[in-house]
């Protein structure tokens, strides 16, 4: 990469997506901390020697008004500059500056590792009326489709002509074996 050739509008717009993410109500003109800790660590700013998270966290808060709780692109370039000169030990501020600006321009948050929604495989599994066992299991027929009430309840047989009598239609035959 030739110096120079990185230019500001190119370093705001990577800005701007970072303002705006993971917050509905931003204009992406202001940048909160969180934000700016995120464009460090996805843009490979923070190395975990040169410069740190806490770093990142001392220079926000000292380009940040005293009041507020977020930083303009003006303050966002000073912080920059300060974490240039750490970030690429060596060279010249300019030169450091140019470099930085290098890691940052076309790059947006990165959504690496943030949780994915929970595929239904729970759901199918704790479904599968197959694999019940127990009293559950007698609540369903074979292929899987609920019985209703019967199935939650012992409906009592009544087609004896005695109340609790079990055994309709065996009358006859404990007639004839005697």
């Amino acid at each position: 990469m030739a110096e120079g050739s990185v230019s500001l509008e190119e370093v705001k717009t990577s800005f701007q997506k970072f303002a705006v993410h993971g917050d509905t109500k931003a204009t992406g003109k202001e940048m909160n901390g969180k934000n700016f800790a995120k464009l460090c660590k996805d843009c490979n700013i923070t190395d975990g020697k040169n410069v740190t998270t806490t770093d990142v966290d001392i220079v926000f808060s000292k380009v940040k008004a005293k009041s507020v709780r977020v930083i303009t692109f003006e303050q966002f370039s000073q912080a920059l500059t300060e974490l240039a000169p750490k970030r690429f030990k060596g060279k010249n501020k300019e030169e450091s500056l140019q470099q930085l600006y290098g890691l940052i321009v076309g790059k947006e948050p990165a959504n690496i590792g943030v949780t994915k929604a929970a595929k239904a495989g729970a759901v199918d599994r704790l479904t599968d009326t197959s694999k019940y066992t127990g009293s559950h299991k007698e609540r369903f027929d074979d292929t899987g489709k609920g019985k209703g009430k019967a199935g939650r309840e012992d409906i009592p047989d009544t087609s004896g002509y005695v109340s609790a009598y079990k055994g309709s239609g065996t009358y006859e035959d404990k007639v004839k074996e005697a």
